[in-house]
Parts: structure tokens; sequence; C-alpha cells
């Protein structure tokens, strides 16, 4: 740092200090910069919890979020992202009865009904995905440009001003021990930094229309979102109205119980005392029961220290559970956290 800048930098701390500490004024803004100030501050912090609340509603899992943050505009742009890159609760629950409804079978009443809504349920995953990926292109991307570009270019025009307005004060209130010619430059960058600090901030609230054209893109999306939503559950209403009044119109069939096994008590010397009925061995007391495990439905990738990575159709054992969305386990003799709507129980861990 040259000995002018040094000397600058100690005008203003000087400055500061006898403000915050004795009690002295400075250079007060007029009231109009104040206002488009104050102004600016609000929406700063407004587009940054609107960010951050939106993220919320898109995905309330944490580790879904920060998938979601780490999508890539341009690769969207390019058409080059199909899905977000983690499941979705509505995917994850058709996944579920579409396997119990084939275990139960299709040609039953209710087997066939789990696979018929278990299809639906993938198929709104699938609108869900395209919801993410739509809101964070048109809404969530331009606040976050907003956010790093616009208004983080105020807030160094506004430390700058600051800055200059301390070292114009510190040489106002030495006037006469500072030469003449320094004050009239200090007062002239002052005046400068002002305008360009509040051209800035009223360029911005100025062109605000841009944010409610990206409001616009969010519902946009969301009555998109609903309107695909509610074609999916219509159809489906209409297969499940379909299956109830085809059910309700065939004969009920009855039960007819088999015959009763005849058994031969003659005098043949068995064991039982003259039963000729086989009977299974005992099972043994011997055999250990399965090892709590889950098998991986989908690959996940480890964010942070402690979790455990893993592939889709990995079978993890499981440890323990750490609450309603995380499981400990091992795999290769590693062990670590993962998140429990990316895997599928196979053997529960005991009560």
């Amino acid at each position: 740092m040259s000995v002018a800048g040094f000397k600058k930098q100690f005008y203003k701390a000087s400055q500061l200090v006898s403000e915050k500490v004795g009690g002295a004024e400075g250079t007060k803004l007029d009231d109009d910069f104040r206002d488009l100030e104050r102004k600016v501050d609000v929406t700063s912090k407004a587009v940054v919890e609107v960010i951050s609340k939106t993220s919320e509603y898109l995905q309330p899992n944490p580790a879904s979020r920060a998938k979601l943050s780490m999508l890539n505009t341009m690769s969207k742009i390019r058409g080059q992202v199909k899905n977000p890159g983690y499941p979705q609760a509505e995917g994850l629950l058709g996944e579920c009865m579409g396997k119990y409804g084939r275990d139960l079978g299709e040609d039953t009443n209710f087997g066939g009904a789990l696979v018929d809504v278990g299809e639906s349920m993938k198929r709104m995953a699938e609108v869900k995905d395209s919801l993410d990926i739509d809101v964070k292109q048109n809404f969530i991307d331009p606040l976050q440009g907003l956010c790093d570009k616009d208004l983080r270019e105020i807030q160094h025009h506004l430390k700058k001003l600051e800055g200059r307005r301390l070292d114009y004060d510190y040489k106002k209130k030495r006037q006469g021990k500072i030469p003449d010619e320094e004050l009239r430059q200090a007062l002239e960058k002052f005046h400068e930094s002002k305008e360009v600090a509040e051209t800035s901030m009223y360029n911005l609230l100025e062109t605000d229309i841009e944010q409610v054209s990206q409001l616009s893109s969010l519902v946009e999306s969301q009555l998109q979102y609903h309107r695909q939503a509610v074609q999916v559950l219509e159809e489906l209403s209409d297969k499940l109205r379909d299956r109830m009044s085809d059910a309700q119109s065939r004969p009920r069939r009855e039960y007819t119980p088999k015959p009763k096994p005849i058994y031969d008590f003659g005098e043949d010397n068995h064991s039982n005392g003259g039963f000729s009925t086989s009977m299974a061995p005992p099972p043994s007391r011997n055999s250990a029961p399965e090892q709590p495990s889950c098998k991986a439905l989908y690959d996940f990738d480890p964010e942070n220290e402690g979790e455990l990575g893993f592939r889709e159709g990995d079978i993890i054992t499981l440890t323990n559970q750490i609450d309603e969305n995380w499981y400990e386990g091992m795999l290769n003799n590693q062990s670590g956290f993962f998140p429990l709507n990316y895997v599928d129980v196979l053997v529960p861990l005991p009560h």
C-alpha cells in the first residue's frame, strides 16, 4: 500500500472511531437516498429468503434440496437434464405399490389396483421432476443471478461511498490543516460515489418488473404441474371406478372347503398310535435369523463426512436407524449414514 493510501485508511479509521465512540456527526445523506437504500436492503433480504423457502417448498428433504441447488442451468437449456437426480416421494410410493401389486397378482382386484396406482404415482413423479427443473431454471436461478450480480454490485458502491464519506468528513473537520485542494478532491469523490450508488439502486428498483416476470414463471410452472397432475389422477380415478364396477357385476364365488383326509386306524404298529400321517421335521433351533439389510434403489453419492455411498442394487447391512429419514449401515467394510428413501428394506432392524 502506498503512503497516500495508508494515510487515507488512517483518516477513515480515525473518523469512524470518532463517530462511534466520540459521538461526532458525519455528513448526512438525503432522505431520497436513504429511502432507496432501505428498499434495496429489503429487496436483497427478500430475494435470499424467497430462494431458500422455494427450495424447501420443492424439496423438504435436505439431501434432495442440496442436489436441486447443484442443477446446471445451461445443461437444462440444452435439454441434457431429464430428471433432477434424486427420487421423488411419488416415485418411491409408486415403486412400492407396483412391487406388491405384482407379487399379489394383477389378476386380483387389490393387486391390479396397486399396479395401476403405482404406475400413476411414477407418472406423477415425472411431472414433479419437470416442476423442480422449471422452477429452478425460470425462478430460482434468475433470482440468484440478481443476488450475485446487481445486488452485490450495489453493496460494493455503497461500501465505497461510506469510505469516501469518512475520508471527506475527517478532512473537513481538520479544515485549515488539510490543503484546500485535497479537501475539494475528497468532496468531489464523495459526490461521485453517491451518484454512482444512487443510480445503481434507482435502476434496480425501476426494473423490478423483471422480478414480477420471474414470479409469473413460478406460478405458470405450478399451474402446468397441477394440470398434468389432475390429468394423471383423473385417468387413474376412471380406471379404479371401472375396476370396482367390474368387480361388483361379477357373481361372488363361494368358498368350497377341500375334503378332509381319511386316516387309517388299522393294527399297524405306528409309533404315533396308528396314524399314518406324515409330519414335517421341527425347525432347527440353531438357524440364525437373517441379518437386517436393505437394497439400494438408486445411486447415492456422499456429500458430507460420515455418509455411506453406494450404487443401485447394492445390498447394505443395517446397523441403526438415526431418525425417520436416515439409516446407518455397512457396505464393503465401510460404515456410514444414508437416506432412508434411497433404499428398500429387506430385513428390518429389530425394535
